[in-house]
């Protein structure tokens, strides 16, 4: 053979369509496969997310439950009245009393409006 002579083969298209394809199909495994890890790799982070989460939530709900008891011991009529006597507070005398006639019966508030409506309305039973 000289060097101007070469062989000269035909491409098959058989080869070519056969390695277009394998290589497609590897392509798509690696991609399918990468997807998988990363969406691994997210559910691990989410996990942990969730974890710390319930852990605050778990602490919240601790604080709260010590909150909710501090202010029940804060509205204890028995510490009220303690600190209303270390700031110098009485229980007040009953000459030391006067109900506001809106909360009296019988007198020109309101309650006294209320009873004089509701005789009004309602019928006196008879005199014995």
């Amino acid at each position: 053979m000289t060097k101007d002579q070469r062989l000269h083969r035909e491409p098959d298209r058989r080869v070519r369509r056969s390695l277009v394809i394998a290589l497609a199909t590897s392509a798509l495994l690696a991609a399918g496969a990468l997807t998988v890890v990363g969406v691994r790799i997210e559910q691990v982070h989410l996990a942990y997310r969730l974890d710390a989460l319930r852990s605050e939530r778990g602490r919240a709900q601790e604080r709260i439950r010590q909150l909710e008891i501090e202010v029940a011991t804060l509205r204890s009529p028995s510490r009220i009245e303690a600190r209303a006597r270390q700031i110098g507070l009485v229980a007040p005398a009953r000459d030391q009393i006067r109900l506001a006639k809106e909360y009296v019966a019988g007198g020109t508030g309101l309650a006294a409006n209320r009873s004089r409506a509701v005789s009004l309305i309602a019928p006196r039973p008879p005199a014995q």
